[in-house]
């Protein structure tokens, strides 16, 4: 029961909220404010990760019978555990650092007077690189330091959290490679004349596009990427307000029906000890319901804006 809202509030901020990788590509590509898509993506997020996470476990867990011992979880289970933890607070404040940085950029020019030294001060550390880096010196501190760990353990964690990044880097790379091979083939061309058939709203291609690219690669990442790339140009010819929104529809299809192409239906298989039936049930509805629900409150937000 606790399982599923986690992973649905962790895939949610995946999909979501910069500063993800592929959610700052697509800010990029439609010109949006980094600030305004966090604080929107914070109101969508929230009751998406309710309505896929608590919600649907309450419904779907009790139909699903797990083996009584999960020997992935037996080996965290049986480590000793730290005598000294640091707070939730101080974990949260740390946390929830570049968000607070982040959200200050987005609205400095309504907070401050534009071209004022304090509006300048507040977009420097509203950009999500400095807010980043401002986060984890922090985090030096409050979770390495103050918690007993010295210079040389904290240099060891930060290089074990360093290879992680290639993999992304890559996933980026691959996804931005894509897109310029469909755009420098012309299958760009043809299927955005194909939507603009339809009369499709930009904030419906770039959920449909990235739904599709994810099912096809099982990759949110390269989806979001790709397709943030191929309707970006048309949001702008059209003179689309809320390139925010864009980010957000997009992020929403990025993940929706996760199957066995994709990395993370096996990891959640996997922690989870399931079979590859009850994943489908619970791991592949949970971000169908995450990508339909994201993008249905996106809509109802354009509506409001």
């Amino acid at each position: 029961m606790v399982g599923l809202p986690m992973v649905a509030g962790l895939s949610v901020v995946h999909a979501l909220v910069p500063p993800h990788p592929a959610a700052m590509l697509a800010v990029q590509a439609y010109q949006a404010s980094v600030g305004q898509t966090l604080f929107y993506a914070i109101l969508i997020g929230i009751p998406t990760a309710i309505i896929a996470g608590p919600v649907y476990a309450k419904f779907i867990v009790p139909r699903i019978h797990l083996p009584a011992e999960n020997p992935l979880a037996k080996q965290f289970l049986d480590r000793e555990p730290r005598a000294k933890l640091p707070s939730f607070g101080l974990t949260m404040a740390t946390i929830l650092l570049p968000v607070v940085l982040m959200l200050l950029g987005g609205w400095a020019n309504l907070i401050s007077t534009p071209g004022s030294a304090f509006n300048g001060f507040l977009l420097f550390i509203g950009n999500s690189v400095i807010a980043l880096l401002l986060a984890t010196l922090l985090s030096f501190w409050t979770l390495g330091i103050a918690q007993g760990f010295n210079r040389d353990s904290i240099l060891k964690f930060t290089n074990e959290c360093l290879a992680p990044t290639a993999s992304i880097t890559l996933l980026v790379g691959a996804g931005g490679g894509l897109n310029r091979i469909l755009v420098d083939s012309g299958v760009t061309n043809q299927i955005v004349g194909l939507a603009q058939d339809f009369h499709l709203s930009p904030l419906l291609m770039g959920w449909l596009f990235a739904a599709l690219m994810r099912v096809a690669t099982g990759s949110a990442t390269v989806a979001m990427t790709t397709a943030s790339g191929i309707v970006a140009p048309v949001a702008m010819g059209l003179g689309y307000p809320h390139p925010e929104l864009l980010v957000l529809a997009t992020g929403a299809g990025s993940v929706i029906f996760s199957h066995v192409n994709d990395g993370g239906f096996w990891l959640i298989k996997e922690y989870f000890n399931m079979t590859v039936t009850q994943t489908f049930k619970t791991w592949t509805v949970l971000e169908t319901l995450i990508s339909i629900v994201a993008f249905a409150l996106t809509l109802g937000l354009a509506q409001v804006l």
